[in-house]
């Protein structure tokens, strides 16, 4: 062709071979001959696109020219008379393609021309129609839902990259914690993770900081007395809906830098190509606030942290009613363990006269690595179903500084903990009829524990006094296989056009530390009473098993003697918490864009669920109370008009605890006494909690703001006391550029902690509090993405 002369030509020209005119194609493209107009045609992935039929048509409609593309996806017209014509391009199977050109005396015409593929248009309808299908298959009738959308996620000062929890805690009634910890209603961790609609098992470290916001199209937070369906982890139900590649083929690139040396290097990649869709995320963070400061300076002492993130989604559609989907995850992270300057040593180790507390080397890494295959797809009209094979692996090594743990608490203590979670989830609805849709499932997970723990310590008294400045050594080695079986049936039912009533009944057994079983009946209502207003209620009776991976099956005989004993030495097994949840609520639009929500719940508990940080690694130790009442508010407001958004969250809340009555040991003798005989707040309750937000766009620019404020979570002698209230405000700018050569780039500035208020989350007291924690002061990060 004579594009390929050209392009030769220029090569000869240029003193270069003549195979390189091979990669002058752009050259080639833009230099056209005076009545010539060559092109090139491709498919939305940027492939070629052969044996599609161009036709050139005149100004009034008529066909002056057809031809084919060759291999290339090329095309040619010549000796053509100036003037405005357009080339149409189509093919079976993808949508017909224009393109409007204009022949001058002196110049040609190039014309490039992308074909959207209909099959891909298929796809698309076919892929949506099975999330509604799988959508379908959860309910949520008389428990309450905060849904948490792509914009809300982009109009936080941070955006994509606000890290999970700190997403959650714009929900009401979500209270923060040290170690990006989340207490949601008055329950310590209690939360369940779902990847479109499939559980997630726990990790060892919480999966709080495991999770990349940039893979979440949609975040939905689930309370209250939830359908039967949900069991487990019942405080809150987080269940992410993944970004997936069925509706455009692109990606971003960006990068984050700023205070406490962040430096954030992300990326994403979506398309699909026939059947197939896929979504791939990574992220790649060191930072030198990788643990809440111990202090109230600005910056921390020994704090630095490595982080990587990476997730996949791949989807293949086997029919119109049949999809397979891949989810892999992997999360690695690596953490100093953050000094607090000029303590005092409390103990002596022969050869040692100084250490000073700021040079001491502590340090955890943690590992998650997740994988689900799912089958999900639709049976006729009337049946839906998933399901899901998953897998999880999670470890936690924490590495003392021997010398100076052993100097400072008397202890120094390697631990490695691993966990190995598989399993198997099933979940289906039969649209039985217009008023009826039921719903079963089953679950089953087996989980094989491994804790390795190695210690240094010293020889002590019956006191606890150190006896000798030689420590001793000792090592702690225990295995566990957990097995957790679940089984669920409900009926939805359609009573009016505004009531519909949920009710069901579940049976969960869990096989570990402890067995123990449970039935669970359920029932929620919703009453739509007007068209501004709905109405639900529900009841929930739920079994929580303890979270095995969290138990260190240690054995207190082997520390009697030395630094390392506890305080006590009764360790009754952590047993399965049971409680009666009850719930109600109100939702009204008092116009078009403002809706207002107000919602109160209690809960009576048996073996209350609690866990506390007892040791110097950051693991966490769970414990029973023998009785437990948590109950509270929470009031919402939302609004949205043109550009302009906004949110409320306040919630009231008391979580109580009575009777400690499993590891006992890590209580002294003085508080187990207290709490046996009074009614104590549990460490994480905080009486109010507020949460709030704004975004405006104005001439492309989207500015937001944020703020979070606390009462104060619990402290003292077996927390009769609390910590000062506190108030965090967050602000950003966000704009999108469109740059010459480089394409759409958004440009963000956040700054964290406008006013820069030092604040304790914590100050080392408390049940089962290890270590004083401070929030974050002012930060300032910039971020740049760019999008392909």
């Amino acid at each position: 062709m004579k594009r390929t002369l050209i392009a030769s030509s220029i090569c000869m020209m240029l003193g270069l071979p003549a195979h390189a005119a091979g990669i002058l194609p752009a050259i080639a493209n833009e230099i056209q001959q005076p009545g010539h107009i060559a092109g090139q045609i491709s498919d939305t992935l940027g492939q070629p696109v052969a044996a599609a039929t161009v036709r050139l048509q005149s100004s009034d409609g008529k066909t002056l020219g057809v031809t084919q593309t060759d291999g290339q996806g090329a095309f040619e017209f010549d000796r053509i008379a100036t003037g405005t014509y357009a080339v149409v391009v189509g093919k079976p199977g993808y949508q017909t393609g224009t393109d409007i050109v204009t022949l001058t005396p002196t110049a040609g015409k190039t014309s490039k021309i992308t074909l959207a593929s209909t099959r891909a248009l298929e796809v698309k309808v076919a892929a949506q129609k099975l999330d509604r299908a799988r959508n379908g298959i959860a309910v949520d009738t008389g428990s309450s839902n905060y849904h948490i959308g792509a914009n809300d996620i982009a109009e936080l000062p941070q955006g994509a990259g606000t890290p999970l929890n700190q997403v959650l805690l714009q929900a009401p009634g979500v209270a923060q914690d040290s170690y990006g910890q989340l207490h949601i209603r008055g329950d310590h961790g209690n939360v369940q993770y779902r990847i479109n609609n499939i559980i997630i098992p726990e990790s060892i470290t919480g999966f709080g900081q495991s999770l990349d916001t940039r893979f979440a199209d949609s975040i939905n937070l689930l309370t209250g007395a939830l359908p039967a369906q949900y069991g487990y982890r019942t405080a809150g139900v987080v269940d992410i809906h993944t970004k997936n590649g069925a509706l455009a083929n692109g990606g971003r690139i960006g990068v984050t830098v700023g205070s406490n040396n962040t430096q954030e290097l992300s990326g994403e990649a979506s398309g699909h190509k026939g059947n197939f869709t896929y979504y791939l995320n990574a992220a790649v963070l060191k930072n030198d606030l990788g643990i809440e400061n111990p202090t109230s300076a600005s910056s921390a002492i020994h704090d630095t942290t490595h982080q990587n993130k990476e997730f996949g989604y791949f989807s293949y559609l086997l029919n119109d009613s049949t999809r397979v989907s891949l989810i892999l995850g992997n999360s690695d992270s690596k953490f100093q363990i953050p000094n607090v300057p000029d303590q005092t040593p409390g103990y002596t180790l022969t050869g040692v006269s100084s250490y000073p507390s700021q040079n001491l080397d502590e340090r955890q890494h943690e590992t998650t690595r997740y994988g689900i295959l799912a089958l999900q797809g639709t049976l006729g009209d009337k049946f839906d179903y998933q399901l899901a094979a998953f897998s999880r692996y999670s470890k936690v090594l924490f590495e003392p500084d021997a010398t100076g743990d052993l100097m400072y608490t008397g202890v120094a203590s390697r631990v490695l903990r691993t966990s190995q979670a598989n399993g198997l989830q099933a979940d289906g609805s039969y649209h039985l009829n217009p008023q009826h849709t039921l719903r079963s499932g089953v679950f089953f997970s087996q989980e094989h524990l491994d804790n390795n723990n190695a210690v240094l310590a010293f020889p002590a008294d019956s006191s606890g006094n150190q006896t000798s400045s030689t420590p001793v050594g000792f090592t702690d080695i225990n295995s566990k296989i957990a097995n957790l079986y679940g089984v669920y049936a409900q009926d939805e039912w359609k009573l009016s056009d505004k009531l519909t009533v949920n009710y069901g009944m579940r049976f969960d057994q869990v096989d570990a530390y402890v067995t123990g079983n449970q039935w669970s009946p359920r029932i929620g209502a919703v009453y739509q009473a007007t068209p501004q207003t709905t109405l639900h209620a529900g009841y929930a009776r739920y079994f929580t098993p303890p979270p095995n991976e969290l138990i260190s099956g240690q054995t207190l005989a082997l520390s009697q003697g030395t630094t390392a004993a506890p305080p006590g030495t009764l360790n009754d097994q952590v047993k399965p918490e049971s409680a009666d949840y009850y719930d109600m609520g109100i939702s009204h639009k008092l116009t078009p864009n403002l809706t207002l929500g107000l919602d109160g719940y209690y809960k009576q508990v048996s073996n209350l669920l609690d866990e506390g940080q007892f040791g110097s690694a950051l693991l966490y130790t769970p414990f029973n109370y023998s009785e437990g009442k948590i109950y509270g508010a929470e009031l919402t407001a939302n609004y949205r008009k043109d550009n302009l958004s906004a949110y409320l969250s306040l919630a009231r809340s008391a979580a109580l605890g009575k009777g400690i009555v499993s590891s006992q040991y890590n209580f002294d003798a003085a508080e187990l006494a207290y709490i046996a005989n009074n009614w104590v707040n549990l460490d994480h309750d905080q009486f109010i909690t507020v949460s709030a937000g704004t975004a405006y766009r104005w001439l492309g620019t989207t500015y937001s703001a944020n703020a979070m404020y606390g009462s104060g979570l619990r402290s003292g002698f077996a927390n009769t006391a609390h910590l000062p209230g506190y108030v965090q405000v967050n602000i950003a700018a966000a704009h999108i550029y469109n740059v010459t050569q480089l394409g759409k780039v958004q440009a963000r500035v956040s700054i964290l902690n406008l006013f820069d208020k030092s604040y304790e989350i914590r100050d080392g007291s408390g049940i089962g509090v290890g270590a004083p924690q401070y929030g974050p002061r002012r930060a300032v990060y910039v971020s740049l993405d760019k999008f392909f």
